[in-house]
């Protein structure tokens, strides 16, 4: 269910065609600042490998050129370093250029605008679970059941995300709300294109949302449900990076 596009594909532009205030960046400029204010943030510490090229790819939801592009872009300002052999891989550099990260950061009208999209996001997911608690299937049920477990199991933010992604798409599809439910996709797709590296514990803790909401489900319980996806999605603006970053501020 991940977003991926093909190396021939033309790089979707972060901002284009979306809410008003929104940046229009390119999308190896989009993972640029994706990975620079995780770093920023601390959510990235020194030394700490990245995923590989194409699991970051898939994590952050763009093409395998456009990653490659991107961290041979941090690599050359001296951001993250590339280091070769069994051991090597991509890693976050010991010390890197301030000067740098300070340009890599959401402008105020972005993060006002991912915070209306992360309300827009609430409104939707409010509705499809409450629908997905009367329409949900045992096999549906069964599936959100193992992604949590997946979820738990994950080593790396890049798996996590898109078995995040996964998740919630398929309470939207559970909820049985037809052209709505592409809607709710939109959205969902929309603010995941701002989602930022994450440490893999703190996104564990959040996989116990989607434990609870499962029971939730399960039990047909609505009133519990929605209030656990509503609780679930209000923290975004919190912990996404314009709350991350009005905080640091």
């Amino acid at each position: 269910m991940t977003r991926q596009l093909e190396d021939t594909a033309e790089p979707p532009r972060l901002g284009a065609d979306r809410a008003p205030g929104l940046e229009r960046r390119s999308a190896i400029d989009a993972v640029r600042l994706r990975i620079g204010m995780a770093i920023s943030l601390g959510l990235l510490k020194p030394g700490e490998r990245l995923p590989d090229q194409e699991a970051v790819a898939l994590g952050l939801s763009v093409s395998p050129i456009t990653a490659r592009r991107a961290l041979a872009s941090l690599a050359e300002q001296g951001v993250v370093v590339r280091r070769r052999g069994r051991a090597g891989g991509t890693f976050v550099a010991d010390s890197p250029p301030t000067e740098i990260l300070a340009e890599l950061s959401a402008s105020p009208a972005e993060s006002q605008a991912v915070n209306r999209l992360v309300d827009r996001r609430l409104l939707f997911e409010c509705a499809v679970t409450h629908y997905a608690a009367v329409n949900a299937t045992g096999e549906q049920l069964d599936e959100l059941e193992r992604l949590t477990i997946q979820m738990a199991e994950a080593t790396d933010w890049s798996y996590y995300h898109r078995m995040d992604e996964q998740f919630h798409q398929l309470v939207g599809t559970a909820s049985c709300l037809d052209s709505a439910v592409e809607v709710y996709h939109e959205t969902l797709a929309e603010l995941y294109d701002y989602f930022i590296p994450y440490p893999i514990e703190k996104l564990h803790k959040s996989n116990h949302d989607h434990v609870a909401l499962v029971a939730a489900l399960r039990a047909r319980n609505v009133e519990e449900a929605v209030e656990v996806s509503r609780k679930h999605v209000d923290i975004l603006h919190r912990t996404m990076f314009m709350g991350l970053s009005q905080r640091g501020q």
